[in-house]
């Protein structure tokens, strides 16, 4: 039966600044990037915490996603950290614009949200 979530695949608008906001901003490792000359297509595989998560990819006039109002299908990304107020603050002085930190009222925990260049809603959640 299943295991773990193995990896999320992400379709970008702008291949170049997507990718600079995952590696850059986020600080995802890249491990692998290929160009697919079949599919004009550029695919990114990054790491996350150690492990391959994440398949970037760039496709020729890929139609938009509605994130809000709320939609059917994957509503979030959501990242563990350790530290939201140093977190966000690190994020800030690379450019990103978070939300105002909140409370999980079921949790006690912290978190917070920004959003990639195509508008997916990114929670940074401390544990």
């Amino acid at each position: 039966m299943l295991k773990r979530v193995h990896h999320i695949a992400i379709i970008c608008s702008d291949y170049e600044e997507s990718k600079h906001f995952y590696v850059n901003v986020l600080g995802l490792n890249p491990i692998n990037e290929v160009y697919r000359e079949e599919r004009r297509s550029y695919k990114l595989d990054l790491e996350v915490g150690g492990h391959y998560q994440i398949e970037l990819f760039s496709f020729p006039a890929a139609p938009e996603r509605p994130s809000y109002p709320e939609a059917a299908g994957l509503r979030h990304l959501a990242f563990e950290v350790d530290n939201i107020e140093q977190c966000t603050a690190v994020l800030r002085k690379k450019g990103a614009e978070t939300e105002p930190i909140r409370v999980d009222e079921h949790t006690g925990k912290k978190f917070t949200f920004l959003a990639d260049p195509d508008g997916l809603p990114i929670e940074l959640y401390e544990v």
